[in-house]
């Protein structure tokens, strides 16, 4: 099993949770309303008056199989809007109960 959290703007919720759907993808939990900024490029998500947009996070744990399909997706939809900002970052879980 995997875990894999997603980090994005909260644009993209909709669309994510779309992605999880069509990749069997049952289980999540997500955080509504998060602030940060990327690495690399695009704007902060501060929810202040100079940088008011928001992101969102969402965390899900799937089979191995399925983390390959589910990352193409996501690279698909924040390709098809870079300066918003979607990442995804993949752990092992050890155990679970």
């Amino acid at each position: 099993m995997k875990s894999v959290f997603i980090a994005f703007d909260s644009v993209h919720t909709e669309s994510i949770i779309d992605i999880l759907t069509r990749n069997n993808c049952r289980g999540f939990s997500m955080v509504e309303t998060m602030q940060g900024r990327g690495s690399k490029d695009g704007e902060p998500h501060f929810g202040s008056h100079a940088w008011p947009s928001m992101c969102s996070g969402i965390i899900t744990v799937v089979e191995d199989a399925k983390v390959e399909y589910l990352l193409k997706a996501l690279k698909k939809l924040d390709e098809s809007a870079p300066k918003l900002g979607l990442r995804a970052f993949v752990w092992n879980i050890e155990q679970s109960i």
